[in-house]
């Protein structure tokens, strides 16, 4: 089977297409806990298809790195935008592709080298728009009262924390705190994601405010642990950042991997992500 070992802000996955390489459904959790090994397979923060579909130019089927089927990844689908130009398997600089039922609109910035004005580029920038966030308890999902979750309380191992939640697809928990460089993420991490107010598990990110235009986040992803970017996480933040009245609705959030600009549009309630795209190295595993 090929593959292509992609990143966006070092959030990094392996992709594989579906068009051409075909693998039994109940398989493919199973193949994404080996190749997302990073002793013993290619190593990567999970696994995604690039499929056919019928309601959309490309389908993500996408995969955490314990093998539980995800939802949507912000990185994860610029690279998808990236892959599908790249590869010729799409002329369009405006594409649409679904993850889980969600269809997403994605612009692409293709660059073409000095004085190969005849070659069709490359993609080297992708602004998606992620859609309008979820705010309702209910649907994102996380038990408490009250039609949103902001502010709300939450005690993890003893210590009373402050969260904002939020769903782009998948759902957060938004914890605005001081000296995230130093916070033992791996600690308190995984009490977070298996919380028992968060019914589907959660993603967590840890914000802080640099300036009105300028936030910091570590992020602890369900299935996956600590990664170098989240791109659902960052959308999340802006929103629960503003919702806090804590930054302007445009801010350019900082990751360990890069950076991401975030903007949500209250006019449209729509967020809306830019972001960098990244081919790694292309494979072929031998033995599924």
């Amino acid at each position: 089977m090929k593959f292509t070992k992609m990143q966006g802000c070092g959030n990094d996955y392996i992709y594989v297409n579906g068009f051409d390489e075909h693998v039994l459904q109940e398989e493919k959790p199973k193949l994404a806990r080996r190749l997302s090994d990073r002793h013993f397979g290619v190593g990567g923060d999970g696994l995604i298809f690039i499929n056919p579909s019928k309601e959309a130019d490309f389908e993500m089927e996408m995969y955490n790195a314990d093998g539980s089927r995800a939802e949507m990844c912000g990185n994860g689908i610029r690279c998808v935008a990236k892959y599908v130009y790249d590869n010729g398997m799409t002329d369009k600089e405006r594409i649409s592709i679904v993850s889980a039922g969600q269809i997403k609109y994605l612009d692409l910035t293709v660059e073409k080298k000095a004085g190969r004005a005849q070659e069709r580029g490359e993609v080297s920038l992708v602004r998606v728009n992620m859609g309008s966030p979820v705010l309702s308890p209910a649907q994102i999902p996380v038990l408490v009262s009250g039609d949103r979750a902001v502010d709300e309380p939450i005690l993890v191992e003893g210590k009373e924390y402050r969260m904002t939640c939020v769903s782009m697809g998948n759902p957060h928990a938004v914890i605005f705190t001081k000296g995230v460089k130093e916070l033992k993420l791996e600690q308190i991490g995984p009490f977070f994601e298996n919380h028992p107010c968060f019914p589907n598990r959660i993603n967590t990110e840890f914000v802080e405010i640099i300036d009105r235009k300028t936030v910091s986040m570590r992020v602890w992803e369900r299935g996956t642990g600590e990664t170098l970017a989240c791109g659902t996480g960052a959308c999340a933040v802006a929103v629960a950042c503003v919702l806090n009245q804590l930054t302007e609705p445009s801010i350019t959030v900082k990751l360990l991997g890069g950076e991401l600009m975030i903007e949500w549009d209250h006019e449209q309630n729509l967020v809306y992500m830019t972001g960098p795209a990244a081919t790694v190295f292309e494979g072929e595993v031998k033995e599924l």
